[in-house]
């Protein structure tokens, strides 16, 4: 696991920025801390950070040469099978040939043996650079799902690239705000690849490769999920149950492959709770660490991860945490972001991490039930929306008195208002806008509201509907699974995947999800819709297949996000910081940016008995205040 970052200069003028490659990776030292190497020609620079985990001698450490010092790489990720790949691939003779029992050498030595075709062979995550010093060709790469970032800038003088995006801002790269980008993330509070936040930086794509030759660049798509359209051969739910087990197990213990101490993330949830259970079978004295939260019952989860550790004898750690802790870390979450990226579980998932470091440089978690899985509340209302019955009526028809309760995320009644009323909202929409909508803070109106005129008129919207379109298209009205596979696309890649990566590298920590394991994922996919969620449970086939290894307890609650109690934070301790400085008028004027008169009628909605989705949207916009004062004031 690495923290990696490249330039291949294009003209004289880009030589003369090679050598700020050296400041450029440091900016990556949390990525990996434990050394760092870097490489320099004429027309090239290479580096890395690395964060050692498996083969931690410092003959593993990168760049990392052929023996012939044709070919150079740079790896950030794990390859789980890369022994396996090893003995497949390599005679006995070139295996003694190997001078490290890194994945990293496999890998490049692959990479020399297969060309881009050693890709579909790689179980894992990463993100990656070969370098051709006979060609003077690049290759970068990047995992099935994006689990490991990519950004890259080109011009007609570098191409650049890094893990982060504050690793090419050390570079002369013009710092132009993209607004297209900007009004995709006060809708969906992230910003969705390609784009970045800034003009000409982007994204790899998730399973994509990109290919720099003689100037000229060629992003190639090696992966992407199949999709069953015909579910007629699928296995029956009973065998599904069984081979769910077994591609569960074989995807935990392939993940507990380490050379330092490694632990497990336990929220008392389902999914992490059957990871730990898998993975105690093979790892005794199983590290566990969850976060709980002091005075805040409805959202505290601490008694079922609690319950799980006993189960599974687990050496569990619980951080408690009160409002003190949270707020002390605000600002290193805000300061670590280098573009804007407003879910606000980011918070207590960068204090796990942090408290996870102490005991542990590996996690695995749970990450990707819910997307494959149909875990997530918003999937229990699109299998409502698409059916007609009283339920759904009522829940319709009274969106006049849902409009009128009081709504927030505060209290057990107070959400089920909340969701309520974003149900009826969208339950008469197209199949594809009802998700555009349940995705979103703000809604495209809100957005236009928000913005100040100078904003929109610099604002493609033809782009963006572009984009969206791109996204949804997936969406049918008949498959629920078109439903998740754009979550795995969307939100997975764009939210979820992001959080983690960005607060676990800000700690110095690998998180592993072997919800993610592609052959696991693909599976989920070739089963009909209705293993996996009906009119009363969500994640179905997951819950039946474990449920005899699992307390009843973990049966019988509601779904929790990694939430936080935000609404009085805002109302008193940040108060000051939100309004008075992020949000302040002067600013924002000065700024041109928003529309100051829709940002004080959210300060009213705040302190009103209906604050609805306040938190979110308010948070939204701290994000980017926050994120422009450190880039652009």
């Amino acid at each position: 696991m690495c923290g990696i970052a490249g330039i291949v200069a294009l003209s004289d003028h880009g030589r003369q920025q090679i050598p700020k490659i050296q400041q450029s990776i440091r900016t990556l030292y949390t990525r990996g801390p434990d050394d760092e190497g870097i490489y320099i020609s004429d027309k090239v620079g290479l580096a890395m950070r690395r964060l050692a985990i498996i083969d931690t001698s410092k003959a593993a450490n990168q760049p990392m040469w052929d023996s012939t010092g044709r070919y150079t790489i740079i790896f950030n990720g794990e390859i789980f099978n890369y022994r396996e790949l090893k003995s497949k691939y390599f005679s006995t003779e070139e295996q003694n040939r190997f001078k490290t029992n890194s994945d990293t050498e496999l890998l490049l030595e692959l990479f020399i043996k297969k060309g881009t075709d050693c890709l579909p062979l790689l179980e894992g995550f990463f993100a990656w650079a070969i370098y051709d010093t006979k060609e003077e060709a690049l290759l970068i790469a990047r995992d099935r799902f994006g689990k490991k970032p990519l950004h890259f800038y080109h011009d007609e003088n570098n191409f650049i690239f890094g893990s982060e995006l504050k690793a090419l801002l050390v570079f002369d790269i013009p710092r132009q705000l993209n607004y297209e980008a900007l009004k995709l993330y006060l809708q969906l509070s992230y910003i969705p690849q390609p784009l970045s936040i800034l003009q000409h930086i982007k994204k790899i794509s998730p399973g994509s490769y990109l290919k720099l030759n003689k100037g000229k660049i060629e992003e190639t798509k090696w992966y992407t999920l199949p999709v069953c359209k015909d579910y007629s051969q699928a296995l029956s739910y009973a065998d599904a149950q069984k081979e769910l087990i077994k591609l569960m197990e074989d995807a935990v213990v392939k993940r507990l492959i380490s050379d330092v101490p490694l632990g497990a993330f336990l929220s008392g949830g389902i999914d992490s709770s059957i990871i730990v259970a898998l993975a105690s079978r093979h790892k005794d004295s199983l590290n566990t660490f969850s976060i709980g939260f002091k005075g805040e019952e409805f959202f505290d989860e601490t008694y079922y991860a609690e319950l799980i550790a006993k189960k599974f004898k687990t050496r569990h750690a619980t951080f408690s945490l009160g409002v003190e802790d949270f707020l002390a870390h605000i600002s290193d979450v805000l300061n670590y972001l280098d573009e804007p990226f407003a879910d606000t579980s980011a918070l207590p998932q960068y204090i796990l991490c942090m408290e996870t470091r102490k005991h542990a440089t590996v996690a695995i978690s749970g990450d990707g039930g819910d997307e494959v899985f149909a875990g997530y509340n918003k999937h229990h209302a699109e299998w409502q929306a698409r059916r007609t019955s009283l339920k759904s009526s009522i829940a319709k028809m009274g969106y006049p008195l849902w409009k009128a309760l009081p709504k927030s995320r505060n209290t057990k009644l107070t959400n089920i208002f909340r969701q309520l009323e974003r149900f009826a909202e969208a339950a008469n929409l197209s199949p594809k806008e009802r998700y555009w909508h349940w995705a979103s803070t703000f809604s495209k109106e809100e957005v236009n509201n928000l913005m100040s005129e100078t904003a929109k008129e610099k604002t493609n919207d033809i782009v963006i509907a572009k984009i969206k379109d791109e996204y949804l298209n997936d969406i049918s009205e008949n498959d629920f699974n078109s439903v998740l596979k754009t979550d795995l696309n969307l939100v997975l890649a764009g939210d979820m995947l992001v959080k983690v990566d960005l607060m676990s590298m800000a700690n110095s920590v690998e998180v592993r999800s072997p919800f993610l394991d592609h052959h696991l994922v693909e599976f989920a996919f070739s089963l009909p819709s209705d293993y996996k969620i009906d009119g009363q449970r969500r994640k179905k086939i997951v819950k039946d297949a474990f449920r005899n290894l699992l307390p009843g307890e973990i049966y019988h609650r509601g779904k929790m996000g990694f939430e936080i109690p935000m609404l009085k934070w805002f109302r008193e301790e940040m108060h000051s910081f939100v309004f008075d400085d992020l949000l302040n008028e002067r600013f924002i004027n000065e700024q041109g940016i928003f529309n100051y008169d829709v940002i004080s009628k959210l300060k009213i909605q705040l302190h009103s008995n209906r604050p609805g989705n306040i938190v979110e949207q308010l948070w939204v916009l701290i994000v980017f205040q926050y994120w422009y004062k450190k880039y652009f004031v």
